[in-house]
């Protein structure tokens, strides 16, 4: 890829990722080049080293047609963190591209950075509007359409997840405020001849059931919250003290766990957790409001 170190930065952040040398070393005229960490690994080279570029045009001379080559120098090695791009991506200066390509002044291709990035669909279909009909226009979306749409089901399918997790804490919630009706019994019981009415008798169970839920989802909340915040601390020490990797970059794309805390999301789980709690107070708190007390005193 030719690219122009010093306009490199506003549509990508190779420069941030240099484990040697700089972007800025690719200078025109000089024919350096700065590899992927794993391509570099795999040509077996490390900085000043040479390596041979074989342009796919040939040279047409009598005798046959011959490939045209060029040895660039090894200027500088990055490594982002995706497979895809560590492993087979090399960046040289544009001129150097042109030069090797014979394409005089002339580009193949335009890359655009905007500032929201899920607007790219939307910026891509109207700028099919004003380049030539030849032209390709394409957005991240379509370059990786499979990995996201993989990405996009597994979020759906772990909020799913999620509330089967939230419905068995509040079958638990259930259980327990059975148990506390029945162990409770007379008690209920002395309430209701003392003049307290069914659904006094129903609003103290159900405060008990949303007051264990409250304080399990401020836990749950407090915990979910800092671990997102600090996954990139997280797992790389779980992985260094047990000698594991969660993410192979050959089969995942990237080697490490991005962490974006989404705080709609935050409060969509906790909402609709609160409520699955609440609903579970009903029953409990129901059978207690209904319990007779001549039954209950029978025996004491």
């Amino acid at each position: 890829r030719g690219i122009l170190p010093d306009a490199e930065d506003k549509v990508a952040d190779f420069a941030q990722h240099m484990r040697f040398g700089r972007l800025d070393d690719l200078r025109p005229g000089e024919f350096g080049i700065v590899l992927g960490a794993d391509l570099a690994r795999a040509l077996r080279v490390s900085m000043n080293d040479k390596v041979t570029l074989i342009a796919p045009q040939g040279l047409v001379t009598p005798a046959a047609i011959l490939p045209r080559l060029k040895q660039f120098r090894v200027v500088g090695i990055f490594e982002v963190g995706m497979y895809e791009y560590d492993s087979s991506l090399a960046l040289v200066h544009l001129n150097d591209a042109q030069a090797l390509y014979r394409m005089e002044d002339r580009v193949s291709g335009v890359r655009l950075k905007i500032d929201d990035l899920f607007k790219a669909p939307r910026v891509a279909r109207e700028l099919s509007a004003y380049v030539d009909a030849d032209t390709v226009v394409s957005d991240w979306t379509r370059s990786h359409a499979n990995f996201f749409r993989a990405v996009q089901i597994e979020k759906n399918v772990m909020f799913i997840i999620l509330l089967l997790i939230v419905a068995v804490a509040a079958f638990n919630i259930v259980s327990t405020l059975v148990m506390a009706v029945q162990d409770k019994q007379a008690d209920i019981a002395i309430l209701r001849t003392l003049g307290a009415s069914p659904g006094s008798i129903m609003g103290i169970f159900v405060i008990q059931g949303a007051l264990i839920g409250f304080i399990g989802l401020a836990l749950g909340v407090l915990g979910g919250v800092s671990l997102a915040l600090n996954i990139d601390v997280v797992v790389p020490a779980i992985e260094r003290a047990f000698g594991i990797q969660f993410l192979a970059k050959d089969v995942y794309y990237i080697s490490d766990l991005p962490s974006e805390l989404q705080w709609t999301d935050v409060i969509t789980i906790t909402t609709v957790s609160f409520v699955l709690t609440l609903v579970a107070t009903l029953y409990p708190s129901w059978r207690a409001s209904r319990l007779n007390p001549a039954e209950a005193l029978r025996y004491e």
